[in-house]
């Protein structure tokens, strides 16, 4: 009886550890799809194909890269410059995003007094804000930051209002028939079916924000990947433009996999897949 219970055991011991140790599993699509690009980049440029004849080869611009970019210390203190921007953009559009998203949607009085603002100001384009931004703040970098927020506060904003107007009152009927108070409410039930919205609202800001630190170098910037890829093309230098934008999608790309990172650990309840 004790042997078939160590063998019962076992099995399930070792499914346990396989569940909660999982490899990696590698995209060999994804990476055939990305060679398949730079093949088709570097025929397109060789056969001539129209639109491609000013552009240079990728082997051109990896020779490049390495040759002038690789060990340079001013290239990587851009992608730091860059990403110090976005985080305290983006962190600071959450601190204050989420609190007024969850005030406009449970305070009716508030919302009728400040959605009609936050609706006017919404539509206006993160780069519009850029020399208000130059006038208002004392130094380029807080300007810089300051578009990065707002690139970022008006979709949390939205997203977490939304759903705090979509939860049905029964649910908040049921709890309050069951003897809960405002703040388990809140807490049970406002938090975790907003959860998602922020969620949705973190994916959509950390790319619009990256949109537009880019942009508010170009225009402003002393440094930052943005001002490299405006550089190479003020000095009509093909292969650093493309340096910088192949940059700034590799540093939009990890940036989406922290905040992928955060969206699990914030939802647990989610399947893995």
């Amino acid at each position: 009886m004790k042997a078939a219970q160590e063998t019962i055991k076992t099995p399930i011991m070792a499914q346990d550890i396989k569940s909660k140790f999982r490899w990696p599993q590698f995209n060999w699509r994804g990476a055939i799809a990305i060679v398949g690009f730079f093949a088709a980049w570097h025929f397109f440029v060789k056969l001539g194909v129209p639109g491609f004849k000013e552009i240079a080869a990728p082997f051109d611009v990896l020779q490049t890269f390495l040759t002038r970019y690789v060990n340079n210390q001013e290239y990587w203190s851009s992608w730091v410059s860059s990403f110090k921007r976005v985080l305290y953009g983006f962190l600071i559009a959450q601190v204050l995003g989420i609190p007024l998203g969850l005030m406009l949607g449970t305070r009716e009085v508030f919302h009728n007094l400040a959605y009609p603002v936050i609706e006017i100001l919404r539509p206006i384009p993160p780069l519009a804000w850029v020399p208000i931004s130059i006038l208002f703040w004392p130094t380029t970098e807080m300007s810089i930051i300051f578009i990065c927020f707002i690139g970022a506060f008006f979709i949390i904003v939205i997203n977490v209002h939304d759903a705090v107007r979509s939860i049905k009152n029964e649910h908040i009927w049921l709890a309050q028939s069951l003897g809960a108070s405002s703040g388990q409410i809140f807490r049970r039930i406002m938090i975790p079916s907003v959860i998602p919205s922020i969620a949705v609202g973190m994916t959509l800001g950390i790319a619009v924000t990256w949109n537009v630190v880019i942009a508010a170098e170009m225009i402003s910037g002393g440094n930052g990947l943005g001002r490299l890829t405006w550089e190479g093309y003020v000095s009509h230098t093909v292969t650093v433009v493309i340096i910088g934008m192949i940059s700034i999608g590799l540093a939009g790309y990890l940036s989406t996999i922290v905040v992928d990172y955060l969206e699990k650990k914030m939802m647990p309840w989610r399947v893995v897949r």
